[in-house]
């Protein structure tokens, strides 16, 4: 038996004793045994509470027998993309097929299929009829009702619909996973599971003893790019476990898709449980001879410290997936989480992250929260905080003096992203000053996006003056600590709302600070966030605006260049952006300018260049 691991084979599954396992799990990712793994976490939860789990990791979904290899599972089964949704770890935004995949092993491609849930979920209701089947996970989460779809350039259905799936467990599952066990183990069938918060399931009537919003139907919002808008944002609007009312989607006026409102948070001591199942915190062994999983070394040794995310930028989906109440570990958990760090023999001293979705986030935006729930209406930091947020960072700041303390432990680094407008509201310096001191390794990574305020409401995030009293902080208090580091943007071209003189603008603020990014993130339109909803249908869903959408290839080509504009390999593009824009003040050779002319005034300078100084020793040599 392989010693910890749950069975990820027939094999595996007798060596425990087992006939059939009450459920199969099928991953999209190879099947690695750490919490930063969502398959790892739902296995993990439901094994705790006495369910028999088999994992079938990469299936060949061309080979119908692949299905099989548990035989038909007790209860059912719970199928997933993995880690992220299969489109976006198979192409680029530019839609070119990726040449790796980092939750495969070594890093090979095309071990699962395009739409992977649909496909698995097809795989599975083609040899096992009545079984039933459960989807979760993001890429299940975030096209759990009718959604634009980038690589196909349409609107689709309710993957629910297209899989084959009879139920979709949506967010952060852990809840509403235990609850469909529970009632498909009390002999209730799946047709009538439709109680259960965090779930979507389908249904020819609508039941009357709840409250229900009705959606447009689904041919509506296929054809129609407002009424697709505003559903949306409805969807947007009901994302909340509080306030979150049940929606239905019609499809052809004798089908619904109904979701129920979200699931509650998980409290601190649910999260402590959480963390604290007896993860392998490694790729299943047969993985060993491929060189592992590449995905494993980014968090092996991290700590997932909090969930949840209220920072509401548009072109993230956390809203729609976690959700904006933030859970958070209790401090034991984690120390004792780290101490286990500091025994695995590859360990080098360095906690490489203390963090989630925004590393500096340790408790709800306020206290109202955990009773009613976040306001529908409004943002807790955009445009501006709000005047019921509370700015704490008390917490963290005890967390990572703890973990600095450990023996064994060296460094304990934040990469996984300081909401910097939040840590401005802060009037307490204490964090900001120990952050510089001892948790920034030289470079501190930071996202302000852009430096567009236009650019920048469209994408939910502060204004720039805001990012920009934070650079001067950062460079004061680092001057103050007598520290040598550095701040790195992340930047961002072609987000809805950009225009090409935006992308100029952003191209002179490089230029007046010296940035010369190495990377650049093109907008990449993924399912389910206001950004993508912008992209498709030129609307911004929060006020009914018109937004201009940058999707011709060859501007944001342009507006790619421009943020690189020192790349020789990107002059003409650069060229032909500031002659389209109206700024050819910015090609000459002034220090303003961000490129020279060419031509034959370049070329004779460059001749000049070349020629040696006119001297009295080049004189007499000529002679």
């Amino acid at each position: 038996m392989t010693n910890g691991f749950l069975p990820a084979s027939r094999k595996e599954m007798l060596e425990r004793g087992w006939d059939r396992p009450d459920f199969v799990y099928v991953s999209g990712d190879a099947y690695v045994d750490h919490p930063s793994f969502g398959p790892a976490v739902i296995m993990r939860t439901l094994e705790a509470h006495g369910y028999r789990v088999g994992i079938l990791a990469q299936p060949d979904w061309k080979d119908d027998r692949s299905i099989t290899e548990f035989g038909e599972p007790r209860l059912g089964f719970l199928v997933s993309s993995g880690n992220m949704d299969s489109m976006v770890n198979h192409y680029t935004v530019s839609k070119k097929r990726r040449s790796t995949d980092a939750y495969t092993p070594g890093g090979l491609t095309g071990k699962r299929p395009d739409y992977a849930v649909t496909v698995y979920g097809n795989l599975i209701r083609r040899t096992y009829k009545k079984i039933p089947v459960v989807l979760g996970g993001i890429e299940a989460s975030l096209r759990r009702m009718a959604h634009y779809d980038y690589w196909s350039g349409k609107v689709k259905r309710s993957v629910l619909l297209d899989s084959g799936a009879d139920l979709i467990s949506y967010g952060m599952g852990e809840r509403s996973i235990v609850e469909i066990a529970e009632a498909l183990d009390a002999g209730i069938d799946v047709k009538d599971i439709t109680f259960i918060a965090g779930t979507v399931y389908r249904t020819k009537e609508l039941d009357e003893g709840y409250e229900t919003a009705l959606l447009p139907d689904f041919e509506t919002v296929r054809t129609d790019k407002k009424s697709y808008a505003s559903s949306f944002y409805t969807q947007y609007c009901n994302t909340d476990p509080f306030s979150g009312k049940r929606l239905a989607e019609p499809y052809g006026g004798h089908l619904f898709v109904v979701q129920n409102p979200p699931a509650k948070p998980l409290g601190e001591r649910e999260m402590d449980e959480v963390y604290g199942y007896p993860y392998m915190r490694e790729c299943h062994p047969s993985y060993k001879k491929s060189g592992g999983v590449p995905a494993l070394s980014e968090v092996k040794f991290s700590l997932t410290s909090n969930r949840g995310c209220f920072g509401g930028c548009s072109f993230c989906a956390l809203t729609f997936h976690q959700g904006r109440i933030v859970q958070t570990r209790s401090h034991e958990s984690l120390v004792k989480e780290a101490r286990a760090l500091t025994e695995d023999k590859d360990f080098k001293g360095y906690i490489h992250d203390v963090g989630g979705p925004t590393a500096n986030f340790r408790h709800p935006s306020c206290k109202k929260q955990l009773e009613k729930g976040v306001c529908s209406n409004r943002q807790c930091l955009f445009p501006k905080p709000c005047r019921n947020l509370t700015v704490d960072h008390a917490d963290y700041v005890r967390l990572l003096r703890k973990l600095r303390e450990l023996p064994g432990v060296r460094k304990v680094f934040i990469r996984s992203g300081i909401r910097f407008d939040y840590l401005m509201a802060d009037p307490d310096g204490t964090f900001f000053e120990e952050l510089c001191m001892y948790h920034v390794s030289g470079q501190l990574k930071v996202a302000p996006e852009h430096i567009s305020d236009r650019v920048l409401r469209r994408m939910g995030k502060p204004d720039n003056s805001v990012y920009q009293a934070f650079v001067k902080k950062y460079g004061q208090t680092n001057k103050k600590l007598k520290k040598d580091q550095y701040l790195v943007p992340y930047l961002m071209s072609s987000h809805p709302g950009s225009r090409l003189e935006d992308a100029v603008a952003l191209a002179e603020y490089l230029r007046d600070t010296g940035h010369m990014p190495e990377q650049v993130q093109d907008f990449y339109p993924t399912p389910s966030t206001l950004s993508t909803c912008m992209y498709y249908t030129g609307i911004d869903p929060r006020d009914s605006s018109s937004v201009y959408v940058p999707a011709d290839p060859r501007e944001k080509a342009m507006q790619r260049a421009l943020i690189q504009y020192r790349d020789p390999k990107n002059y003409g593009l650069v060229l032909e952006a500031l002659k389209k824009a109206g700024r050819m003040d910015l090609v000459g050779y002034g220090k303003h300018c961000l490129i020279r002319p060419r031509g034959k005034e370049t070329d004779v300078r460059e001749k000049k260049k070349g020629k040696p100084k006119k001297t009295i020793r080049n004189i007499h040599r000529k002679k």
